[in-house]
């Protein structure tokens, strides 16, 4: 038996759809707006007053919120057409840097900010900027594979 688009609701309502789409890029924007505050302040920018690590335990509930709903909103989205989101390379790569980012994000990332007392006079050192730049890396490339899914 194969999946029939036509049948989900999300298909057959003129608002449903667009009404997911906007709970999924909101909630990006705001776990990965979360996660933009510490990897800025891991490069020396923004929130000069708390360091990495105090800015972590601050986000981190945000985060892990947005970063839920994101998922479960394009779980939603997804069902609308598995078939062609799979086909798609941009969707494709877009789960694998999801994938990576969030990995990266909740290991690597999480200790090297968790650890980083920087302080605003002295800065980060190196391997906690670098830390930063990855994770920014990875999370735009997210944002911008999904943004460029309707165009491949």
């Amino acid at each position: 038996m194969q999946y029939d688009p036509s049948t989900n609701p999300l298909n057959s309502n003129e608002w449903s759809f667009p009404l997911v789409e906007i709970i999924h890029i909101a909630s990006f924007a705001m776990s990965i707006g979360m996660i933009a505050l510490v990897d800025l302040r891991m490069l020396g920018a923004g929130l000069r007053k708390m360091t990495p690590s105090q800015l972590v335990k601050s986000t981190d509930l945000w985060t892990q919120m947005g970063l839920l709903l994101a998922v479960m909103s394009g779980i939603v989205l997804w069902t609308t057409d598995p078939a062609n989101y799979l086909r798609n390379p941009a969707f494709r790569f877009k789960l694998g840097c999801l994938a990576l980012a969030i990995v990266y994000n909740f290991t690597v990332h999480r200790k090297v900010a968790g650890q980083a007392d920087c302080q605003p006079a002295e800065g980060c050192r190196p391997a906690v900027r670098l830390a930063a730049m990855v994770s920014i890396v990875l999370w735009l490339s997210v944002v911008f594979s999904g943004i460029f899914y309707g165009f491949v």
